[in-house]
């Protein structure tokens, strides 16, 4: 055996839970979609089948365009959201870090408070 190679196997070794937990969530996904399946009432029905869309009959093709403003707002969403989600780790080792992280993060917020007001500003936020 050379030599790491013991070390190399204990790593991996530490891996077993995830995986075995991986492993059982994915065979109770499937043991469970398998038992609806099975069984689970079958009575097909015209109403059924047909296509709605919130309790209504389809009255437009769904390929239509969509006003763009449905995605710059969801991307804003997403950039705010994710930006706000940094501040959980800083936040539980604060004590730890000192000074010069409490100025980056403040840093950090300040960009994000630029970001935001100019976002604001261009009217981004406006539906009109």
């Amino acid at each position: 055996m050379r030599p790491g190679a013991e070390v190399s196997c204990i790593v991996l070794a530490e891996y077993w839970p995830v995986l075995l937990f991986i492993g059982v969530a994915a065979g109770l996904g499937l043991v469970l979609l398998a038992i609806g399946l099975l069984a689970g009432p079958r009575r097909p029905e015209a109403d059924k089948l047909s296509p709605y869309e919130c309790g209504f009959e389809a009255f437009e093709d769904a390929r239509m365009r969509f006003d763009v403003r449905y995605y710059l707002l969801a991307i804003l969403f997403i950039i705010f959201d994710l930006e706000i989600a940094f501040l959980f780790p800083w936040a539980v080792v604060f004590q730890q870090i000192g000074l010069i992280a409490l100025i980056e993060m403040g840093l950090f917020l300040l960009l994000l408070v630029v970001g935001f007001a100019y976002v604001w500003k261009k009217g981004a936020l406006e539906w009109e």
